[in-house]
C-alpha cells in the first residue's frame, strides 16, 4: 500500500499533463515468449517504464507523437513511432531480436554504479567493444588491452611478457586513465598503475569494454586524464549452458577453459562458474615463460524489487619478464633477453612477476519505484606477490653471445652456485670473493576495501538526478624477501639491526597468499602505506525531444600515512617511524549539452575541470617524511565537442578535444656511475609540468545485410609540453638530493661527463613532443561471413609520429636546440577466422588468429634505458564445445 501511494504521489503531476497512453507487449522474435523487465523509454525524455511478467507495458506520454525506445539485456534496441492524437494507442505485440553483440550473457547488476554511456542522454566520445569481438580476436596469448586497439587514440605497446603491456589513451599512459571493473576502480591506489597480469582471465568473463575518451560519463572523482575504461564482467547468467575450450598458440602456449551457467530457477537463484589453466615456455622473446590459472564464481538472487549478486574472480600467475634493451642488441638478435638462464635443468629468470589478487564483489540493486533506483556495490581485494630481481655483485654470465651494447650471455647459475658456496654468508661487499648473488622479491601485499552507491530518480519527465558516495580503504605492505640463496648459507648487511637472514620463500602465486617473509626475515626495506578515500558525487540532467544538458560534480578527501619499519634512531638502532596523516581534498566539475537535429544527427559539447590529488608515491620522499616542497593537486581542464550520425546500419563519430594537464609531478628513474664505476640509481623529479593535448578523432562502422562488417578510424593528435619546469635529482641510496656541486664525482651510464646543471635547475620544455604514443594513427577492419557458420576478417593498423622517451637530462644538455627523436612509422596486419559447425548434434566453434601477419620489425616504445621491439608473428587456435 505504501509503495502504491508513493507511486501515485510521484506520477500524479505527470498524469495531469499527459497527452495519452501508449501500451503494448514485448516478446522474443524467435520464441514469441514475453520479456518481463524490458525497458521502455520515450526518446528525448527521462520518461520510462518496464514490462510486467507478461511482457506488457503502459506509459503515459506528454506529446501527441514521438518515438519509444525498447531495450532489453541481450537484445537489439528497437525504436517505434507512436501517435496518440486520436486517443490512446495500442502497439500490440512487438517482437525484438536477440543481439550477439549485446550484453547477452548476464543479468546485468550494478547498473547504477557502472557508468555506461547509454545512462545519460548527453553523449560523450565513446567506443564499445562487445563480447563477440573480444572472443573473436583477444583470447589466449593476447594481452587484454589489445581488445581496444581498433579504437581512435588508443595505443597498446610493450607486450614483451605475459601481462606486461601498456596502454595509452589520447597520449596519456594508463596510470592516468581510469579503469573500472563493474564500477569498481582497479588502478593501483598508490601510483595509478595497471598490472594486466592480474587480469589475464578478463577476456573470458568480459561482456563488454567501453572506452570513454576524455571527460567520459563517470560520476566518481577518479584519476582520469585520458579517459575512462569500463570493463563489464559476466555475472550470473540468465540461461543454462556452458562450454569447454582447448586453445594453443606459438611457443607451446596451451590453455584449457571450462564454464557452466545454471540459469535462473523459478525461485530466482542462479550461479555461474569458470575455470582455466594456461602455460607457455615463452611469449615471444627468450626467458618470457608464463603459467597461471583463472577462476570466476558468481551467484545471484532475484527477490522482487531487489537483485543481489555475489562474485569472486582471480588470476594467479607468474611470468618471466624482459625489460628494454639497447637498440643495437635487438637489431642483431630480436628475441634476446639478458635476464634468464638454466638452473638445474629448468628455465629460471632473475626477473619474474608473480601475483595473486582475488577480487570479491557484492552487488545490490533496488528498484524503489518506477522513478527511483538504488545501486550499491561492496568490494574487497587482497593482493599478494611481487617482482623478483638480483641482489649482490656476484652475477656471472656465459660468453655465448657477442652482442654490441655491452650485454652478453645468459646467466650462468651453475657458476654462481659454485662461487656462492665458497662465500658462505653473502652480503659483505668487502669480501675478496664479493658479496655473492641472490634473487630477491620486492613484495606488494595489500588489502583494499570499498563501497560505491548511487541513487537515481526522475524528478519529472525531463529532469533526472543522481547522487552517490564512494569510499575506499587501502593498506599496502612493501618489503623485500629472499627467493633463492643459490647455495649461500645466509644474507647479511641488509637490515638496520644487522640480522642475518636465512629463510627463502616460494614465488608460487597460490602459496604466497599466506607464505611470505615475517618482519625478522625481510631485507633492504620494510614499510606500510595507508590510503583512505571518501567521495560524494551528484548529477542533474535535463532532456527533451531535441535538447539535453547536464551538470555533474564530485568532492573527495584522500588521506595518506606511512610507517617505516627499517628506520634508525639517533643511536643508529633499528626503529619504526610513522608519518603524520596528510589530507588532500580534490574535486571535479563537468557539464555539457547536446542537440538532436533528428534521430540521425546529434551535436554535443562537454567541458570539465579536475583538481586531482597526487599519488601517494609522490607525497613521500621515499621515507616516512613528506616530500619537500609538498606536492600539490594536479589540475586538468578538458574541452570536447562531437558529432554523431547513425542511420540504419551505418554509424559515424567525429570528435575534437583539448586537454590541459597542469601542475603535474613527474619522476623518472635513471642511473649514473660514481668514481669507482659503481652504478647509482637516481630519480629525476620535475614539478609544475604542463602538458597540452589536442586532437581530432573519426571512426566509422558499417554493417550490411549480406554478412559484411566494416570499420575504420583515424586519430590526429598534437601533444606537447608547455612552459618550463624546475627539476631535482634524488639519490635512492639515502633519499637525499644531489647538488650541482656533486657533478664532477659522477658520469652518465655511458661514461660521459655530466652537464654542469644536471642535478637541479629549471628547464624549458615548451614545444617538446610527448613521447611513447603515436600522434597519428589509422586503421580499418573487415569481417565477412562467406557462408553459414564461416567468417574471416582482417585488421589493419598504421602508426606515425611516435617519439622517443623524453629525458629532462637530454633537454638540459641540448638546451634550445633540443628536438625529440621521431621513431619510424609502422603498420600491422592481423588475420582472424571462425567456423561454427554441428557434429553429432553438438555445437563446436573453431577459431584461429594470426597477429603481425607479415612479421614486421618495429620499435613500439622507448624508456630511459633502451627500446622495446614489438612482437613478431604470433598465433593461436582454439576449439570450443558449447552445451
Amino acid at each position: 500500500m505504501k509503495k502504491l501511494l508513493l507511486t501515485v504521489i510521484l506520477f500524479l503531476p505527470l498524469a495531469i499533463f499527459a497527452q495519452g497512453i501508449v501500451r503494448g507487449t514485448i516478446v522474443d522474435s524467435e520464441m514469441q515468449s514475453p520479456l518481463p523487465g524490458a525497458n521502455i523509454q520515450v526518446v528525448g525524455t527521462n520518461n520510462g517504464t518496464t514490462t510486467n511478467f507478461d511482457g506488457e507495458f503502459e506509459i503515459e506520454v506528454m506529446s501527441n507523437t514521438g518515438v519509444i525506445k525498447i531495450t532489453f539485456v541481450g537484445y537489439a534496441t528497437k525504436r517505434i513511432n507512436f501517435n496518440v492524437t486520436n486517443g490512446d494507442q495500442d502497439l500490440g505485440k512487438i517482437a525484438i531480436n536477440t543481439d550477439e553483440n549485446a550484453l547477452s550473457e548476464i543479468v546485468l547488476i550494478g547498473s547504477g554504479v557502472i557508468d555506461l554511456e547509454d545512462d545519460r542522454a548527453t553523449p560523450i566520445a565513446v567506443s564499445t567493444v562487445t563480447s563477440s569481438e573480444i572472443q573473436q580476436k583477444s583470447v589466449g596469448n593476447v594481452e587484454f588491452p589489445e581488445v581496444m586497439k581498433n579504437i581512435p587514440s588508443v595505443y597498446v605497446s610493450n607486450q614483451v611478457g605475459f601481462g606486461d603491456s601498456q596502454m595509452f589513451l589520447r597520449g596519456f599512459d594508463q596510470t592516468n586513465t581510469a579503469f573500472l571493473l563493474n564500477g569498481q576502480p582497479i588502478n593501483g591506489m598508490e601510483d595509478g598503475k595497471m598490472y594486466w597480469s592480474n587480469w589475464s582471465g578478463m577476456t573470458d568473463i568480459a561482456n563488454a569494454v567501453q572506452v570513454q575518451r576524455g571527460l567520459g560519463s563517470s560520476k566518481l572523482a577518479i584519476s582520469s586524464v585520458g579517459g575512462t575504461v569500463n570493463i563489464v564482467s559476466k555475472t550470473t547468467d540468465k540461461t543454462e549452458g556452458g562450454f569447454a575450450r582447448f586453445l594453443t598458440g606459438n611457443d607451446s602456449f596451451l590453455k584449457f577453459t571450462a564454464a557452466y551457467d545454471s540459469g535462473l530457477n523459478d525461485k530466482g537463484w542462479g550461479f555461474s562458474v569458470l575455470l582455466d589453466h594456461w602455460q607457455a615456455h615463452r611469449k615471444f622473446s627468450e626467458g618470457t615463460f608464463g603459467e597461471g590459472q583463472n577462476y570466476f564464481f558468481s551467484v545471484g538472487k532475484l527477490m522482487g524489487d531487489h537483485n543481489f549478486n555475489f562474485l569472486i574472480f582471480g588470476a594467479p600467475q607468474q611470468h618471466g619478464q624482459r625489460w628494454s634493451q639497447p637498440k643495437e642488441v635487438l637489431e642483431e638478435y630480436r628475441k634476446y633477453n639478458q635476464h634468464w638462464g638454466w638452473d638445474k635443468d629448468k628455465i629460471t629468470s632473475e626477473r619474474v612477476n608473480f601475483y595473486h589478487k582475488p577480487v570479491i564483489n557484492l552487488n545490490w540493486d533496488w528498484s524503489i519505484s518506477e522513478a527511483s533506483d538504488l545501486s550499491t556495490v561492496l568490494y574487497a581485494s587482497f593482493g599478494r606477490g611481487g617482482g623478483t630481481g638480483p641482489r649482490g655483485n656476484g652475477l656471472i654470465r656465459e660468453p655465448d653471445y657477442n652482442i654490441a651494447g655491452g650485454i652478453s650471455g645468459q646467466i650462468d647459475y651453475a657458476a654462481i652456485r659454485e662461487q656462492n658456496s665458497q662465500i658462505g654468508i653473502g652480503g659483505d661487499y668487502s669480501n675478496p670473493l664479493g658479496a655473492g648473488y641472490i634473487r630477491r622479491a620486492s613484495m606488494n601485499n595489500h588489502a583494499w576495501y570499498g563501497m560505491i552507491s548511487n541513487f537515481k530518480t526522475e524528478l519529472s519527465e525531463n529532469l533526472s538526478m543522481n547522487v552517490g558516495a564512494d569510499f575506499r580503504f587501502y593498506t599496502g605492505d612493501h618489503f623485500r624477501q629472499v627467493i633463492d640463496f643459490y647455495d649461500l648459507t645466509g644474507w647479511s648487511n641488509d637490515r638496520p639491526d644487522d640480522r642475518i637472514v636465512r629463510e627463502s620463500f616460494s614465488i608460487n602465486p597460490w602459496s604466497t597468499l599466506f607464505d611470505y617473509a615475517k618482519k625478522d626475515e625481510r631485507i633492504n626495506y620494510d614499510y606500510s602505506e595507508d590510503i583512505n578515500y571518501q567521495g560524494v558525487f551528484g548529477q542533474l540532467e535535463y532532456a527533451n525531444d531535441a535538447f539535453s544538458v547536464f551538470f555533474q560534480g564530485a568532492l573527495s578527501n584522500q588521506s595518506y600515512k606511512r610507517e617505516d619499519r627499517f628506520a634508525k634512531d639517533a643511536n643508529g638502532n633499528k626503529t619504526t617511524k610513522e608519518s603524520d596523516k596528510t589530507n588532500k581534498v580534490g574535486y571535479n566539475l563537468k557539464g555539457g549539452a547536446a542537440y538532436n537535429f533528428n534521430e540521425n544527427h546529434i551535436l554535443f559539447a562537454n567541458a570539465g575541470f579536475y583538481s586531482r590529488q597526487p599519488f601517494l608515491d609522490n607525497i613521500f620522499a621515499g621515507t616516512a617524511e613528506l616530500a619537500d616542497p609538498e606536492v600539490d593537486n594536479e589540475e586538468i581542464t578538458g574541452l570536447e565537442a562531437g558529432y554523431r550520425f547513425e542511420m540504419n546500419n551505418i554509424q559515424i563519430n567525429l570528435n575534437v578535444y583539448r586537454t590541459e594537464w597542469a601542475n603535474r609531478f613527474i619522476a623518472n628513474g635513471n642511473t649514473i656511475i660514481d668514481q669507482t664505476g659503481t652504478q647509482i640509481d637516481i630519480n629525476r623529479e620535475q614539478t609544475d609540468v604542463t602538458q597540452l593535448h589536442r586532437g581530432v578523432e573519426l571512426d566509422v562502422k558499417y554493417k550490411t545485410f549480406n554478412g559484411l562488417h566494416f570499420g575504420a578510424y583515424t586519430s590526429i593528435g598534437d601533444w606537447e609540453y608547455s612552459g618550463s619546469t624546475p627539476y631535482r635529482t634524488r639519490d635512492f641510496r639515502d633519499n637525499t638530493y644531489f647538488t650541482n656541486d656533486d657533478i664532477s664525482d659522477y658520469k652518465d651510464q655511458n661514461g660521459n661527463a655530466l652537464p654542469a646543471n644536471f642535478f637541479n635547475g629549471n628547464v624549458d620544455l615548451d614545444g617538446v613532443e610527448v613521447s611513447n604514443a603515436p600522434q597519428f594513427s589509422l586503421g580499418a577492419n573487415v569481417l565477412y561471413e562467406f557462408f553459414k557458420g564461416f567468417e574471416a576478417g582482417l585488421d589493419f593498423n598504421y602508426f606515425d609520429r611516435l617519439y622517443e622517451f623524453v629525458d629532462v637530462a637530454d633537454v638540459v644538455a641540448q638546451g634550445a636546440s633540443y628536438e625529440t627523436t621521431k621513431l619510424d612509422s609502422y603498420a600491422l596486419f592481423d588475420l582472424t577466422a571462425k567456423y561454427e559447425f554441428d557434429f553429432g548434434g553438438n555445437n563446436f566453434i573453431f577459431r584461429g588468429n594470426i597477429y603481425n601477419l607479415f612479421d614486421n620489425e618495429y620499435v613500439a616504445q622507448t624508456d630511459a634505458f633502451g627500446v622495446f621491439f614489438g612482437l613478431g608473428t604470433t598465433w593461436n587456435a582454439s576449439l570450443t564445445y558449447k552445451f
